[in-house]
């Protein structure tokens, strides 16, 4: 019987991995193309959350080309990072460093959205694309610093872990699994969590002040242009809040899964766990892709008409460019 479910899920695994991978892959791929191009126009681009939004994406589509890819052959059993040391190192540390980029940066986001909707009119002002520049640095920094060990530690041709190419030693191990959940994960969340919160809070405000406002207020065209301008930014605020709470429920199973398998090495418990470890593990990578290829469907249904109408202007833009060549 045992042997029979270890077969079993191996073969569900190599099946999600030759087909799920490859539709991840697909739409991921496509969806983040699509945000680069929507998001780069001039007037988003000049809002410094969708700027925000812009390079995580285009950190997203580096994550899925590299990281899938090989995920997609191992399916297929054409994997050249189970074999080939310094492939297995590269698209590690790739795939880590860029996925922690990406997501620092919507962590950056939050906040940028926390200072635009301050009452404090100082806060407001460090809302800005200089600042954002300098964040998005910061994080890329941290980024690389984070996993630049991997291309030490890591290695192919390994029969004590859940993948061929993984740590070579339990310190390796530890100090990955530590950065990842405390610095990818855990870190961005709490502040994720707790500057939606004061975002949320803060937003509710604006709203009664507004409201009280717009009943005394003569100015009613004044009134509309500034109720225009907060509109586009609750949209994008909109459009991150669901963000950041979906990437911290796709990445944190990945990250309790790493843990384990580390306190719980491969070879040292039942062939059977071995398997159901594995098997798990593989569905938690394919979920962190999930999260990483799923912004711009996101976008399109939570942003409103601010995405969507950049989304058309998209459209048409390519549609006369197609009838002017032909």
């Amino acid at each position: 019987m045992s042997d029979e479910l270890i077969e079993t899920l191996g073969f569900i695994s190599k099946q999600l991995n030759r087909y799920l991978a490859t539709i991840i892959f697909l739409f991921g791929v496509i969806g983040n193309i699509l945000n680069c191009l929507v998001l780069s126009q001039r007037r988003l681009r000049l809002n410094p959350c969708a700027t925000l939004f812009l390079i995580s994406s285009f950190i997203d589509l580096i994550s899925i080309v590299v990281g899938l890819t090989t995920r997609i052959l191992a399916g297929w059993n054409l994997d050249p990072t189970t074999s080939i040391g310094w492939i297995c190192k590269i698209r590690t540390f790739i795939t880590f460093s860029t996925r922690t980029l990406a997501i620092w940066i919507i962590m950056l986001a939050a906040v940028d959205r926390w200072l635009l909707s301050s009452m404090d009119f100082h806060r407001r002002q460090l809302s800005s694309l200089k600042n954002i520049k300098l964040g998005i640095i910061f994080s890329f920094i941290v980024s690389i610093l984070s996993y630049i060990h991997m291309l030490y530690c890591y290695d192919a041709n390994r029969t004590d872990g859940p993948l061929k190419c993984y740590g070579k030693s339990e310190a390796c191990r530890f100090s990955t699994d530590l950065i990842y959940s405390i610095i990818t994960i855990l870190i961005p969340s709490i502040i994720m969590i707790v500057f939606g919160i004061m975002i949320v809070s803060n937003v509710h405000y604006l709203r009664i002040r507004t409201h009280a406002m717009t009943i005394t207020s003569i100015i009613l065209p004044l009134n509309a242009r500034v109720y225009k301008l907060k509109k586009t930014d609750h949209q994008l605020l909109r459009m991150l809040l669901v963000q950041a709470f979906l990437l911290t429920i796709f990445c944190i199973p990945q990250a309790i899964q790493k843990f384990y398998i580390t306190f719980r090495p491969f070879n040292t418990i039942s062939k059977t766990e071995d398997a159901i470890v594995l098997f798990l593990y593989n569905i938690e990578v394919l979920l962190a892709f999930i999260a990483s290829g799923m912004p711009f469907y996101l976008y399109t249904l939570t942003g409103g008409t601010v995405f969507r109408k950049a989304s058309r202007d998209l459209m048409r833009k390519m549609h006369r460019s197609m009838k002017c060549s032909s």
